[in-house]
């Protein structure tokens, strides 16, 4: 039998249903998982006598035929999502110690399904990160290696512990946040496929806000069907989120009918930028003929405000930030500084308790909403933001899915681009203009780079279209075949 850990949720819900195993079984194997991952710190808290509570009643509702979408399933949470009595820290200092009276109407729709709590991920203070070296608990490290070079390197970012607990063969998949790329992004870094909904798909409320016109949940998983499970069960309309959708959540797995005679699949030629690699753009080729032998038809698409999507993204979501971020001021919750007077404890307060990244995206934040700039900056990316959408619009008049690289390079180095923000922001130059449009998208691991490490393909759909992007997900991920896995180094220790 395959080991409990390296099964997908597809088989473990098999397995599980056919009393292959339990419920207990299947936890217990990645709670000893976990443990053994420690090496990565992609772990900020573990839960596991709650992990194991919760499988003990999945084993109850299963021996009885009731058990959910999800029942009995070990996932990690990203420590954004608040959980009713379980500390939520966002990564940061601030957040020390604080644990939530209520829980995320994603996370409930989970547990709601039968799913089980393996613990909370680490992550991005706050989720301003692309590399998951922010965060108040130190960085995350990626279970992949190159071959012969023991240097760690990132898992990509925000989302960067849920990645690598899910690389890592210690979690069957976990929910991430998506901001400007905060899930696809680490899922090509780590040999994942990570899905962003359209905005709105599934509820905000209960997620601790970096931008609020951005952020949205979604699942990584180890395989296109897990991702439609995970995704089916996070969905649906929350009359508490004022921009949750209120549509109907359809079965997203019943759209992996591995046909896609005839959609049309644009090529967007704006993403063919200056100094993309050669091993990027060999696989967005090789992509595009694993479509095309599929019964696809491509074609060039333009999307002229690419080249200012991650400029206005990089005013848009600060902006966003320095608004959400006001409210940790040490009197309510989280870190308290003590100082002369009021004034005095802020200024204390949010000194210690932010890191280095998010004081960075607070003060510019401040800055272009400041009178005398709001004008020049914020209401200005805010159009650039509205032509990106009409950009998209267009041409998804002549086609049906998009298909891009998801990150302009493999995996690199803890520490290499960390005093270079500009180059770290670059990592999301194919992301963000999704992202800035609402628009769902999916990364789908493709192939492994010269040095090993793997690399993902990104698709883009139409806005609340997301089984379009999900059945071409799933013959992407069958002509790819990518079946490559991190060596446990971990493990032993080298």
């Amino acid at each position: 039998m395959v080991e409990l850990t390296h099964l997908t949720i597809a088989e473990a819900r098999d397995g599980l249903a056919g009393g292959v195993f339990s419920a207990t079984e299947l936890t217990e194997a990645h709670n000893t998982a976990i443990e053994a991952a420690r090496p990565l710190n992609a772990m900020v808290l573990e839960t596991a006598d709650r992990a194991r509570d919760m499988a003990a009643r999945s084993d109850l509702r299963l021996a009885k035929g009731e058990g959910g979408m999800l029942e009995g399933i070990p996932l990690a949470i990203k420590d954004l999502f608040c959980t009713e009595g379980v500390r939520t820290t966002a990564g940061s200092h601030i957040l020390d110690n604080f644990v939530p009276p209520y829980e995320s109407t994603v996370t409930a729709n989970l547990w709601r399904a039968g799913a089980v709590m393996l613990g909370k991920t680490n992550m991005d203070e706050f989720a301003m990160g692309s590399s998951n070296e922010t965060s108040f608990f130190g960085p995350v490290e990626n279970p992949w290696r190159k071959p012969g070079d023991n240097r760690p390197i990132v898992p990509g970012g925000s989302s960067g512990g849920s990645a690598s607990i899910v690389a890592a063969r210690a979690a069957l998949a976990a929910t991430g946040t998506d901001t400007g790329g905060s899930i696809r992004q680490p899922a090509s870094f780590t040999g994942l496929v990570g899905l962003k909904p359209t905005y709105g798909r599934c509820s905000r409320w209960g997620i601790i806000a970096f931008a609020s016109s951005l952020d949205q949940a979604g699942p990584l998983t180890r395989s296109v069907r897990d991702a439609a499970i995970m995704l089916s069960a996070m969905s649906g309309h929350d009359p508490k989120d004022s921009t949750s959708a209120d549509l109907p959540v359809p079965d997203f797995e019943a759209a992996l009918s591995g046909d896609i005679k005839g959609l049309r699949i644009g090529i967007p030629s704006e993403y063919r930028m200056d100094g993309l690699p050669e091993e990027i753009e060999k696989l967005w080729q090789q992509g595009i003929r694993w479509l095309e032998e599929a019964g696809a038809e491509t074609r060039e698409v333009s999307l002229p405000h690419t080249k200012y999507a991650l400029p206005a993204y990089y005013i848009v979501a600060p902006a966003e930030a320095s608004s959400n971020l006001a409210r940790y001021d040490g009197v309510r919750y989280g870190l308290r500084v003590e100082g002369d007077d009021l004034t005095d404890m802020y200024e204390r307060t949010r000194a210690e308790g932010f890191g280095a990244e998010v004081k960075r995206r607070v003060m510019i934040g401040t800055y272009v909403l400041s009178a005398g700039y709001y004008d020049a900056y914020y209401v200005q990316a805010q159009k650039i933001r509205t032509l990106i959408a009409r950009d998209f619009q267009s041409a998804f008049d002549d086609v049906d899915v998009l298909l891009t690289p998801t990150a302009p390079s493999e995996a690199f180095a803890v520490g290499d681009k960390s005093d270079d923000p500009i180059a770290m922001y670059f990592n999301d130059v194919f992301t963000v203009p999704a992202s800035m449009a609402g628009l769902p998208g999916v990364s789908v691991p493709s192939g492994l780079s010269e040095t090993g490490l793997p690399l993902g393909l990104q698709l883009i759909g139409k806005a609340f279209d997301e089984e379009t992007i999900v059945r071409t997900a799933g013959v992407l991920e069958a002509a790819a075949a990518f079946d490559a896995q991190p060596e446990a180094w971990w493990e032993t220790g080298q």
